[in-house]
């Protein structure tokens, strides 16, 4: 018993202590919970309006602050959009290096590699996603319709 009181005792000191050592070092994020995570609604919006110029502006000033998966992830979706391929590839590259598990990078590069005419690396982002996805999610569904739609051209 006096065992188990000791190590909830330094259970309790690490809970302590880890937080303040690491208060005011900085960590890439992965995920949007993050508290330092860009707020990317602008960027969004922007998006959906089609308004790639602008949302790549702000994307790139928020890339300068903020090494974060989805500010990566949609980088390389926005330069996709306006037909710069090899610099997309390096944005998912950067979100996939940070988050390996990223679903939408994931979508994102399969459906650059549909538009690039490379079938078997698309196909190779849907492998991944199903894998990810073993109960299916939007990604995998979006992938999928790509590459079936470019399969029907």
């Amino acid at each position: 018993m006096l065992k188990h009181a000791i190590l909830g005792i330094a259970g309790l000191c690490a809970v302590i202590v880890i937080p303040a050592a690491t208060a005011g070092v900085a960590f890439a994020v992965d995920n949007m919970e993050a508290t330092d995570a860009p707020d990317l609604t602008s960027v969004r919006a922007k998006i959906d309006a089609k308004n790639y110029a602008g949302a790549l502006a702000e994307l790139r000033d928020i890339a300068e602050e903020h090494q974060q998966a989805d500010v990566y992830n949609l980088m390389g979706f926005t330069l996709r959009k306006t037909g710069d391929y090899r610099t997309s590839l390096t944005y998912y590259t950067k979100a996939l290096e940070l988050q390996p598990d990223h679903k939408g990078a994931h979508e994102y590069l399969g459906e650059l590699y549909v538009e690039t005419g490379d079938m078997p690396k698309a196909r190779e982002q849907l492998a991944t996603l199903t894998k990810l996805c073993p109960g299916g999610c939007e990604e995998l569904d979006d992938l999928t319709k790509a590459i079936a739609a470019k399969a029907s051209n």
